[in-house]
């Protein structure tokens, strides 16, 4: 079974900066993932309704993330 855990970003009084480089949508049309030009990948929810709320926002990229790709299972 999958247990859903909601993601946790702890911060100052601003976010990170999250200048998009790259954009892809999954298969399902209910995940958006974005990458930056300060190497974070971030994923979106995106609701029926297209109502867009921050999912995930993952860190460790040295460098930009000019390019995104779907894995195969």
């Amino acid at each position: 079974m999958k247990t859903l855990v909601p993601a946790v970003a702890v911060w100052g009084r601003t976010a990170p900066s999250h200048s998009i480089t790259a954009v892809m949508i999954t298969d399902d049309q209910q995940t958006i993932v974005t990458g930056s030009q300060e190497g974070q990948i971030c994923l979106w929810d995106l609701s029926p309704d297209l109502q867009i709320s921050s999912k995930e926002i993952l860190f460790g990229h040295t460098a930009s993330v000019t390019c995104l790709a779907k894995a195969r299972e």
